[in-house]
């Protein structure tokens, strides 16, 4: 299937995406915020960049979309029907970046949160999300060691929320 879009418009469109301040990125800010908690945010000094950092507790915070960071099984994350090959590449590119972004992280002696878009969106999952985040971020002890569904990363925690089942957080071992 062709694009329907010129590549003017195309490229104005792709460009339109947001990288930074996004709507999720913003809701957990607030929330985060208003519970008493300071951060900063988008550090460029540290590996990937993360959306929050939380430099009392030593935990980063990453609000990933489940289009550009491929989240398996969402209902956000379709593949593309044209340029197919494409956005396999680069939807792998940026998950082997994010893998590596949480190694260099860990070494460095931080605690990686990631969350998924989908687990703010929705007002069902939001709440429990961005109570259990601000618990786990504020939790003084060790975290336990786990793998991010979908992503086969070694980071410390990841939400997974569906609306109709109960929560999973954090898939620990």
């Amino acid at each position: 299937m062709t694009d329907i879009m010129t590549p003017e418009q195309r490229s104005r469109c792709m460009a339109a995406i947001k990288g930074k301040d996004t709507k999720p990125e913003i809701i957990v800010r607030k929330y985060l915020f208003s519970r008493g908690l300071r951060y900063r945010v988008n550090n460029r000094k540290l590996p990937g960049s993360p959306d929050l950092v939380f430099k009392k507790y030593k935990t980063v915070v990453f609000i990933d979309g489940c289009f550009w960071h491929g989240h398996e099984g969402c209902k956000y994350f379709k593949m593309p029907k044209s340029n197919t090959l494409y956005w396999k590449h680069k939807i792998a590119m940026n998950m082997a970046r994010d893998y590596a972004n949480n190694i260099d992280l860990k070494l460095a002696g931080w605690r990686v949160i990631r969350i998924w878009e989908c687990d703010i969106r929705t007002v069902t999952a939001r709440g429990k999300t961005l109570e259990w985040l601000y618990d786990t971020i504020t939790k003084v002890s060790e975290p336990k060691k786990s793998i991010v569904a979908g992503y086969g990363l070694d980071t410390d925690y990841e939400v997974s929320i569906a609306a109709e089942e109960p929560p999973k957080y954090g898939h620990h071992e």
